[in-house]
């Protein structure tokens, strides 16, 4: 097992503009891009629908940032919650979508309610948000782009996450489709697709054997750390990646 690099410094990639990211309560993905999106100088708001955890996690990028973040609760399955956290946000270069909803059966035992549940959060709740941020985009004029946080499970099967695996492979359709509208208007359009980024969270609803042979499929022998994940974020959001658009980005060790 390799141990992870060390943490890195900014280098103010995202300097001047503001970034949106939904579901960044907690201790995974979506606070992780937020503090690096922080870090690289950006304006960071973050969404949650746990009110408590955001407050707690708008505490935490308060001192990253120097300041209190916008921070509104959110559902991305109701769309006037969408509209509303648009608006508290104002202005805005970026959005990163992070909201998604996991779980694990089956398919013969998987009622439509798990079904219906995590398409709705993970794929239409980004649908949702993307719509509404390139009605803005296009108002603004000004280019700007979109990060889809997708998954490995979208291109390779897993057990037990049909529902998880069609969602994401629908993040992916709908990035690619969703780069090419939004070409005309200057707005970019990607994803990334993580395999295995440990958390805390990710800990409390996996269990240690998933988790361990999860690990032994990975070159490095070790998850990712979510910060690893968001470097990646990073770079899709800003002027580096100015020519890319309808990627998704495989950040991955795994191995065959």
């Amino acid at each position: 097992m390799t141990a992870p690099p060390p943490y890195p410094a900014g280098h103010h990639l995202l300097a001047g503009k503001t970034v949106l990211v939904t579901a960044a309560a907690g201790t995974g993905i979506g606070f992780a891009t937020a503090k690096r999106c922080a870090e690289e100088g950006a304006t960071v708001a973050i969404s949650d629908r746990h009110e408590r955890r955001l407050g707690e996690s708008a505490e935490r990028l308060a001192e990253v940032m120097g300041r209190e973040p916008v921070a509104v609760v959110c559902d991305v399955t109701v769309e006037d919650d969408v509209r509303r956290m648009f608006d508290a946000v104002g202005p805005f270069d970026v959005l990163v979508n992070n909201a998604g909803l996991g779980g694990t059966a089956d398919l013969v035992d998987m009622t439509d309610e798990q079904w219906g549940r995590v398409v709705d959060v993970t794929l239409t709740g980004t649908m949702r948000c993307t719509r509404e941020a390139l009605r803005r985009l296009r108002l603004q004029a000004k280019g700007g782009a979109i990060v889809n946080n997708a998954s490995v499970i979208g291109w390779r099967a897993q057990a037990g996450q049909s529902h998880y695996a069609a969602a994401k492979a629908g993040v992916m359709a709908l990035t690619r489709t969703a780069a090419v509208e939004a070409a005309a208007f200057g707005v970019r359009v990607n994803a990334v697709a993580p395999s295995l980024a440990m958390h805390e969270n990710l800990a409390k609803v996996t269990t240690d054997e998933l988790l361990a042979e999860l690990t032994s499929r990975e070159a490095f022998g070790r998850a990712a750390e979510p910060w690893e994940v968001a470097n990646v974020i990073v770079f899709l959001a800003s002027d580096y990646a100015s020519y890319l658009t309808g990627e998704v980005l495989s950040v991955s060790s795994q191995h065959p």
